[in-house]
């Protein structure tokens, strides 16, 4: 059985695709069989792991969903593709609690040949967000390391309560990931201070830097970890892997 985690945030830009794509890279390098659904909108996550967007999103094309996966450069890391239409976006957001038990019935039962299933949710706590919660094992949240952090994290984790409670009992908060972290700025290392004293154990202890080469990776179509493999970026990754494995 896969083990399905959502990786989101409503607030854009704190790195939710970039650690969606890089966990799910350093899972496959470690020899597990890891997939990543494209839910946002964007596509950044199909178009990062050098994959084409779909013509039509394949949660709503009617076709089996495991005959939609498309390889990517490295073995054994999958991309389900997303799709760029408006009106897939449009009948994607329209997900409702019905939308949400068909989507968790679609990856326990075709997908779950994947020891992991990361889905990539769009910026917003909309009703794709609840849907792929309401599929999921675990969430994963990334967030900057920056000023208004701790009030967009007390959005998504009341978002979670509320889908544990009414849709999906099993659903725990997985982890929270610091990213865009610069040890040079106290900022940041407020930020690292405060959210640790709230959520304690469900912080990683890696913390992902400020570094380019992570910047720069998607536009050649694979993870930092395999553009960039000495860079601090793709070291903090790694070690964040290590973290999500001990976890099992």
């Amino acid at each position: 059985m896969a083990k399905i985690i959502s990786v989101a945030n409503q607030k854009g830009g704190v790195g939710k695709t970039t650690t969606a794509i890089n966990i799910a890279s350093g899972l496959a390098k470690s020899g597990r069989t890891a997939l990543v659904i494209d839910v946002d909108p964007q596509c950044n996550a199909t178009s990062g792991l050098g994959v084409e967007p779909a013509q039509r999103h394949p949660l709503l094309a009617g076709k089996p969903l495991a005959g939609e996966v498309a390889e990517t450069s490295q073995e054994g890391l999958f991309v389900l593709p997303g799709s760029q239409s408006l009106a897939d976006a449009d009948a994607l957001s329209a997900s409702n609690r019905q939308r949400a038990s068909t989507l968790r019935q679609q990856l326990h039962g075709e997908l779950c040949r994947f020891d992991y299933i990361l889905i990539d949710c769009p910026p917003s706590l909309g009703q794709l967000t609840r849907a792929s919660l309401g599929a999921s094992a675990e969430l994963y949240i990334p967030i900057q390391c920056e000023y208004f952090a701790m009030e967009g994290l007390s959005q998504i984790i009341e978002l979670a309560r509320h889908a544990k409670a009414k849709d999906n009992h099993k659903l725990e908060i997985g982890g929270i990931v610091l990213t865009m972290y610069d040890p040079a700025l106290d900022l940041a290392n407020e930020v690292v201070s405060e959210v640790r004293q709230y959520f304690d154990e469900t912080v990683f202890d890696s913390l992902i830097p400020r570094d380019v080469h992570i910047s720069e990776a998607p536009s050649h179509g694979v993870s930092v970890l395999d553009y960039a493999p000495r860079a601090r970026g793709a070291r903090a990754y790694t070690e964040l892997v290590m973290e999500v494995i001990d976890r099992e």
